[in-house]
């Protein structure tokens, strides 16, 4: 048995996901006032770095927690934002995490007391989710975690034998039933 080389890239976290905005004032102001994150840095430049390019921008960054950075472009010389119309809306999103289900319940309380429309809790089996739109029009998720170390054990053995199958055949593969089964019982309970 001979053994395999280590990879050559050594990835220690995700630096920051970046994603365009409407306006950079009112989404960092919106992230902090909805979801409490720190404004922490921002970058301005009339050309960009990378392509040299004249297109002024203004790239607003926002600490998630843990060391996780939400980045944000506004890019006033562009044409408006859009989405990916063949993209449903549910799809693309940006997920985050709370640490109970008490939390998750206080922060709908919270953004539902700001206006905002929450959809949820979502029972997914080992997690719960609420899902909303930020004033750009991306969806964002809260979740919480409520599986077992087993049921994850679980999803991560039978995960190649999901994708091989959903390659082959583009239908959901029933290796995971007992996921929809978790949250059908907990729904009945109710």
């Amino acid at each position: 048995m001979s053994e395999t080389a280590p990879h050559p890239v050594k990835l220690s976290g995700v630096h920051h996901a970046a994603y365009r905005c409407k306006d950079a004032k009112e989404t960092v102001e919106w992230y902090g006032e909805v979801l409490g994150m720190d404004y922490t840095t921002a970058f301005a430049e009339d050309h960009v770095p990378s392509t040299g390019e004249y297109d002024p921008y203004m790239h607003v960054f926002l600490d998630a927690g843990n060391g996780n950075i939400l980045a944000f472009f506004e890019l006033p010389n562009q044409k408006d934002m859009g989405r990916d119309e063949n993209t449903p809306q549910w799809v693309q999103h940006l997920a985050f995490k709370v640490d109970s289900e008490d939390e998750l319940l206080a922060a709908k309380e919270h953004v539902e007391s700001l206006g905002i429309d929450v959809l949820g809790p979502t029972h997914h089996g080992i997690f719960k989710s609420i899902y909303f739109f930020d004033p750009n029009g991306h969806r964002v998720e809260l979740a919480t975690d409520i599986g077992t170390h087993e049921q994850y054990a679980e999803l991560k053995r039978v995960a190649p034998m999901m994708l091989e199958e959903w390659s082959q055949t583009k239908k959901a593969p029933r290796h995971a039933d007992w996921l929809h089964e978790l949250a059908r019982q907990e729904h009945a309970a109710k």
